[in-house]
């Protein structure tokens, strides 16, 4: 088995408002999904939701507001799942909620030193 870190990324300036009860019913999806992956086994580290603000800093000790605000796609969080290999992993990022709002999922495996 392999480590691979889930990205989830949006374009937060097309997210459109939700009432409490549709956040909540959206909050639950994604816990259902959570629970999926670690009822299975796959789930290696629950990650967490990112927020919108930071910083970047660049060589020559360079720090400018971020991230990465030139990009139309964000970071929104992250978690980490156990699998065989790379396909299995993205066959199981399929059943992801974040599709139903118009974002993706990056898989990448975790190159551990």
């Amino acid at each position: 088995m392999s480590t691979f870190l889930y990205l989830f990324r949006r374009n937060e300036a097309e997210l459109p408002e939700h009432s409490a009860e549709e956040m909540q019913a959206i909050t639950q999806r994604w816990m259902d999904w959570v629970a999926e992956l670690k009822a299975s086994g796959h789930l290696a580290d629950r990650g967490n939701r990112l927020k919108k603000t930071g910083k970047v800093v660049r060589a020559e000790g360079v720090v400018t507001d971020g991230p990465f605000v030139e990009l139309k796609e964000a970071v929104g969080g992250y978690i980490a799942v156990n699998a065989k290999d790379l396909d299995e992993a993205a066959t199981l990022a399929k059943g992801c909620p974040i599709f139903a709002f118009g974002g993706n999922v990056e898989v990448r495996e975790i190159d551990s030193l």
